[in-house]
C-alpha cells in the first residue's frame, strides 16, 4: 500500500541527515502524509548493550537541551500541538513538520495549565505545548508525552550504534520508500525470518517509532523498519507494544544482533544434562537427518540447546537413554495460542512436550509395565502411580466401599475408563471400559 496525501514537506534528505530513504524512492510533486506506515509490536528490552545505549527518559526527567523532531501523524494535521511563544497563536503541525525542537523546561505562567517550552533549531523561534492537566507533575507521569515529537536522542544513538552493522530479520513485514520527498511506501512480506542484512542508513521514523533502520540483503535490495527502542515520548503504553501487529516496531521484534543469538544459546545452558521424557508421541530427527517417531514416555538426556536465528525456537540435541542414539528436535520455550492443537504446534512447547526426570524413577513404576503404560493402558496389578502415568489425572475419584475406590476417566480426548483400586494395596483390581 502506498499512502498519498497533503502537499508541503519538510527538509529533504539532501538537507537533513535524519531523513533517509531506501534505494529507488522517486522524486514526487505531491508529498506523502505523515501517517505512520505501520502499526507496531514488542517486549521489554533486557538489560544489555542495547538498553545501555538507548535509555528510557520519563517526561518528568527530561533535561534541557533534549532534541526532538516534529513528525505529525494524520490526526496532528487537525489538532495543533504548539503555540508561538511570542504571539500565543497555535501553529499548524504541517508548518513545523521536520523541524527540530529543543526542550527548554516547563513553567507555570499563572494560567490554568503549565507550559512545556521549546526552542526551534530551524527558525530560532520559541514555542510551547500546554499540558492538558492542571500541573506538569500530574501530566508527566503518564505515557502521553508531547504529541508529534520523535525523540532524536534515540536516532543519534542509533546512527552511531548501528553503523555498518550486520543484523538478522525477525519481522513478517518490512517497508520500501516510494517517494524521495514524501512518506509514500509499500509493504513487503517476502523477507524470510533470519535473513542476513547490512545496515545502510539510519534516520528518523515516526513519533511512536522514531528510529528508521534501512538495511540491504545480499542481493542489494533495501527495505526498512521504523522501531521504538527506548520508547522515550513514544506516546504508547508498554502493553500496547505487546499487541501482535505492534511487536515488529520494536527493535527486538524487527531485528536480531548476532550477539543476541550467542547470548540466547547461553541462556539455555541450564537444560543441558537434564533427563526428560515425552508426554506425547512426537517426531524427532535422527542422526541421518530422517524423521523418526518417538513413543510417549520415551526418555532422553539433553546434550545441547542452540538458539535458532530469526525464530523463537531452539535446536535441542538429545540422546535416547535406551538406544543411545542421538536425535534433534526444534522446541520453543515461548507459549503461543494453540487452542485445540495437541499433535501440532502445541507439542513444540517444551513444557507440553517434555516432563523432566525419568518415569522409571517414579516410586511404584515398574519397567515391565512400561510398554502398556506408553500405550495408555492400565491393567490389574498396576500401582496408582502407573495408572496416573498411563492415563493421567482422573476426571473424578470416588469411594465405593471401605476396600475400594475408583479413578474415573471421561475426558473427550480419551476413551472412557473406570479403574477400581484396592484401598490397602493402592493397586488396580479391575478396569471397566
Amino acid at each position: 500500500m502506498v499512502v498519498m496525501a497533503v502537499a508541503v514537506i519538510g527538509a529533504s534528505a539532501q538537507e537533513n541527515k535524519y531523513i533517509v530513504k531506501t534505494k529507488g524512492a522517486k522524486k514526487t510533486v505531491v508529498a506523502a502524509s505523515a501517517e505512520d506506515p505501520q502499526t507496531a509490536k514488542e517486549t521489554e528490552e533486557p538489560q544489555d548493550t542495547l538498553s545501555r545505549f538507548f535509555r528510557h527518559v520519563s517526561m518528568c526527567d527530561w533535561g534541557e537541551g533534549m532534541r526532538f523532531m516534529v513528525i505529525p501523524d494524520k490526526k496532528d494535521m487537525v489538532i495543533k500541538t504548539f503555540a508561538d511563544a511570542e504571539t500565543g497563536q497555535m501553529v499548524s503541525s504541517l508548518k513545523l513538520r521536520h523541524k527540530i525542537m529543543v526542550y527548554q523546561g516547563h513553567e507555570n505562567t499563572g494560567g490554568l495549565h503549565e507550559r512545556v517550552n521549546f526552542k526551534c533549531e530551524d527558525d530560532g523561534k520559541a514555542y510551547y505545548f500546554e499540558v492538558p492537566t492542571a500541573s506538569f507533575d500530574d501530566y508527566c507521569f503518564g505515557k502521553l508525552g508531547v504529541p508529534t515529537l520523535a525523540y532524536l536522542g534515540d536516532v543519534d544513538a542509533a546512527i552511531e550504534f548501528f553503523k555498518d552493522k550486520t543484523l538478522f530479520t525477525l519481522a513478517s513485514e518490512y517497508y520500501v520508500d516510494t517517494e524521495l520527498d514524501g512518506d509514500g511506501y509499500k509493504t513487503i512480506t517476502d523477507v524470510k525470518p533470519g535473513t542476513e542484512v547490512k545496515v545502510v542508513a539510519v534516520g528518523v521514523g515516526t513519533r511512536n517509532f522514531p528510529v528508521k533502520i534501512i538495511v540491504a540483503d545480499e542481493s542489494g535490495r533495501e527495505f526498512y523498519q521504523n522501531v521504538a527502542i527506548s520508547k522515550t515520548n513514544s506516546g504508547m503504553r508498554d502493553e500496547e507494544f505487546e499487541i501482535s501487529n505492534m511487536k515488529f516496531h520494536t527493535f527486538r521484534g524487527a531485528f536480531e544482533l548476532p550477539a543476541d543469538n550467542m547470548a540466547a544459546s547461553s541462556a539455555y545452558k541450564k537444560y543441558i544434562g537434564k533427563e526428560v521424557y515425552t508426554l506425547y508421541a512426537s517426531v524427532f530427527t535422527d542422526q541421518n537427518g530422517k524423521p523418526t517417531k518417538a513413543a510417549r514416555l520415551s526418555t532422553f538426556r539433553i546434550k545441547d540447546v542452540r538458539a535458532q536465528r530469526g525464530t523463537h525456537y531452539v535446536k535441542m540435541t538429545l540422546r535416547g537413554l535406551g538406544s543411545g542414539k542421538t536425535y534433534t528436535k526444534e522446541v520453543t520455550f515461548v507459549s503461543q495460542d494453540v487452542s485445540g492443537d495437541i499433535a501440532g504446534t502445541h507439542e513444540d512447547l517444551y513444557d507440553n512436550l517434555f516432563a523432566e526426570g525419568n518415569p522409571l524413577d517414579i516410586p511404584g513404576v515398574k519397567k515391565e509395565h512400561m510398554v502398556d503404560i506408553q500405550k495408555g493402558v492400565a491393567r490389574p496389578g498396576f500401582t496408582e502411580a502407573e495408572v496416573l502415568l498411563a492415563l493421567g489425572e482422573p476426571s473424578s475419584r470416588r469411594e465405593v466401599d471401605d476396600k475400594t475406590y475408583t479413578m474415573e476417566y471421561k475426558s473427550v480426548n480419551q476413551r472412557y475408563a473406570c479403574v477400581f483400586m484396592d484401598k490397602k494395596t493402592k493397586k488396580v483390581k479391575s478396569v471397566k471400559h
